[in-house]
């Protein structure tokens, strides 16, 4: 009996391993990448966490930045990794890290680890080249040696000094291209694949990960890929394989495991067809018969995780300019999202093209486009490049180019859904939807939501703006027509029936809160005598120095303020989206306090004896020094006062105000 349970067992693991794969089919999801380049105040965990009821409903998969330790008190993007299994960094500590992972699972999004494993960096305890921390982890320890390092990384200059330390690295060659920033890992190593392997089991079945990222695998070679995913049986698995078509497709195959791939990868020829033709003007570029995306295959389109940028291709700053696309994104964006393929939108763009960017996912949806779909290009015009797609429960045809808003195709078959900048969605008429081209969310203004029915037949559409579901005797609005959103609202549409009924009901929030230009002045008193007091600032539209460069400029300005000594300095608030950032230091710059990140308004800082990483831990005491918050109400009625005891019906950013409850409160 014991055999014969062995024996099923064993077959059963067999059966899982041969199904496992390293994308799904027919898959319906879209990606956020949740960072960009030094996005260290957008991409914390505890704000990616605040953001998820926004983000949750659009993208059923986030990837964010490599979650471990890097052995430095500086912010890094964690690309120079050192723990495996201490998961506190730049991002924040690994309990914020397992709740905003939580969070998000609870919504049904998924988390993708950014897997750094083609290279390790070392402890560099006086001067070592190759020492690695020993972690334990359920009670086993986990530590690479100096043998695990391939004998050829940098160029032989590592193995010159291992062997001026009396140590031996490994006897084997890298199986892939050499990177020059830290070691590069032996993946024929045993106890390389051993500690690997753990540290992935850990990321999926402890934290709760969802699947991985893996960077720069051009460095291994792909069958350690397969032997990883086999072993640890991730859903989600994609690889950054920065090349061609053809070297793309071989590394696809190259994870392959019983004939099935066991990892995804980025389509970078998407990404530099889609650069080439935003960047011109001529969207006929997107057909490259000679470096042609992995979506144009219907082998490959399952694998292919398409994109039109990334942390590496972004502007970054004039000094580091890299490879954008330097004008139309939305259009690009809306190429992206209407084809097959899972598309990754790049976090920058989602900050900000949001409402734009959640209409077309709603698109996409309400088409049923899937990873598999079939794209079929209808006219390759260069201001009007027109291509179908078949989905799941209609027709996607979408324009690109300048003459885009002239196009019109059949009025019998499609109906036009969506329009932007150089860029237009229509859906098939069997399509059966409805839908608004204002998706929830927050807006400056009154604006007017177009509801568009999209059906074979004349409907009769009805709606409310307060909830309630709509019946026969509510307001009515033409298949093609226009609704008012002057205040808060949530806005219910509805197919009116013959007989009175009300079906296919769709539901937006909406909140409008206009932005006011205003100030912010940062207050500050030091617990630490230091004998002066600089400011370091910078905000987050590419200004690094508004203080000049570091340690920034140095604070004489006081006022008391209870009974208190504060320097102070006064900033301009320019956008709803504008903030800036500070870290305070005393002399050229040593010691100094943690970085004090996202401040709109007034704000009150005590910097501490506390060190946290060498660095002053600062709290901050505006609620207690003005008796106000600094957050926005969460669940209070919308009935504000200003100071005058004058009723506002839309409460200014920056100003302060009393709530329902006699509470004041600052936006």
């Amino acid at each position: 009996m014991k055999k014969s349970l062995l024996l099923l067992a064993l077959s059963a693991g067999v059966s899982l391993q041969s199904q496992a794969q390293g994308w799904p089919a027919a898959y319906e999801g879209v990606m956020l990448q949740g960072f960009y380049w030094d996005s260290f105040n957008d991409s914390r965990w505890t704000k990616l966490e605040a953001r998820s009821s926004e983000i949750a409903p659009y993208f059923q998969l986030i990837w964010v930045p490599q979650s471990g330790n890097c052995n430095t008190n500086d912010n890094v993007m964690g690309y120079l990794p050192v723990y495996l299994f201490n998961q506190n960094s730049s991002f924040g500590t690994e309990a914020e890290l397992r709740s905003m992972i939580k969070t998000y699972k609870a919504k049904g999004t998924g988390i993708i680890a950014d897997v750094v494993i083609n290279h390790r960096n070392n402890l560099g305890v006086n001067g070592a080249w190759t020492d690695y921390p020993k972690e334990t982890y359920k009670g086993v320890d986990y530590q690479m040696l100096p043998s695990d390092i391939v004998s050829d990384d940098d160029g032989g200059q590592t193995a010159t000094w291992a062997a001026s330390h009396r140590q031996s690295l490994s006897s084997n060659k890298d199986t892939g291209e050499g990177w020059p920033g830290c070691r590069d890992i032996d993946h024929k190593s045993d106890n390389v694949r051993n500690n690997y392997n753990a540290y992935l089991k850990f990321l999926l079945e402890d934290l709760g990960y969802a699947g991985f990222r893996y960077d720069m695998v051009k460095g291994f070679a792909p069958e350690y890929v397969a032997q990883y995913n086999q072993t640890v049986q991730p859903q989600f698995s994609v690889g950054e394989y920065w090349d061609n078509s053809t070297a793309t497709k071989l590394w696809v195959n190259g994870t392959k495991v019983n004939n099935v791939p066991q990892s995804a990868a980025f389509d970078f020829p998407f990404r530099y067809t889609v650069r080439d033709a935003a960047n011109s003007g001529d969207w006929s570029k997107l057909e490259n018969a000679s470096n042609a995306p992995l979506i144009n295959s219907r082998l490959f389109r399952q694998y292919a995780v398409t994109f039109v940028e990334n942390h590496d291709t972004q502007m970054r700053s004039a000094s580091e300019p890299l490879d954008p696309i330097k004008k139309d994104t939305l259009a690009a964006n809306a190429y992206l999202l209407a084809m097959p393929g899972t598309p990754c939108v790049f976090y920058r763009h989602w900050l900000d093209h949001k409402q734009a960017i959640k209409a077309m996912i709603e698109v996409r949806r309400a088409a049923g486009i899937v990873n598999t779909s079939v794209p079929t290009i209808v006219s390759r015009e260069p201001k009007q490049y027109v291509v179908s797609v078949a989905g799941t429960k209609g027709t996607l045809l979408y324009v690109l180019g300048d003459e885009a808003e002239n196009y019109a195709p059949d009025a019998t078959k499609y109906v036009k859904v969506l329009s932007g900048q150089h860029c237009a969605y229509f859906l098939s008429r069997s399509t059966k939807t409805l839908l608004l081209d204002k998706p929830s969310g927050e807006y400056e203004a009154a604006f007017t939501a177009k509801v568009t029915s999209v059906s074979e037949s004349e409907q009769t559409l009805v709606y409310t703006t307060d909830g309630t579901l709509p019946t026969a005797q509510s307001s009515r609005v033409p298949a093609d027509g226009n609704i008012s959103i002057t205040q808060d609202a949530t806005l219910q549409v509805g197919v009116l029936s013959a007989e009175g009924e009300v079906s296919n009901v769709v539901s937006r929030t909406y909140t409008i809160r206009p932005f006011v230009e205003h100030t912010a002045t940062i207050h500050v008193r030091n617990e630490n005598n230091w004998p002066s007091l600089n400011f370091h600032v910078w905000n987050n539209k590419g200004n690094n120095n508004m203080n000049g460069n570091w340690p920034g400029k140095t604070i004489t300005d006081t006022k008391e303020v209870k009974g208190y000594t504060w320097n102070y300095q006064t900033f301009d608030i320019t956008s709803k989206d504008y903030f800036v950032n500070v870290v305070f230091s005393t002399d050229n710059g040593s010691p100094q306090s943690v970085d004090v990140t996202e401040i709109t308004g007034d704000r009150y800082f005590v910097i501490t004896t506390e060190q946290r990483g060498g660095k002053y831990v600062v709290r901050d005491e505006t609620d207690v020094v003005t008796h106000l918050s600094p957050l926005r109400p969460t669940v209070l009625p919308n009935v504000w006062f200003n100071l005058q005891g004058q009723r506002v019906e839309q409460p200014q950013a920056g100003q302060i105000y009393i709530n329902a409850q006699g509470q004041k409160q600052m936006f």
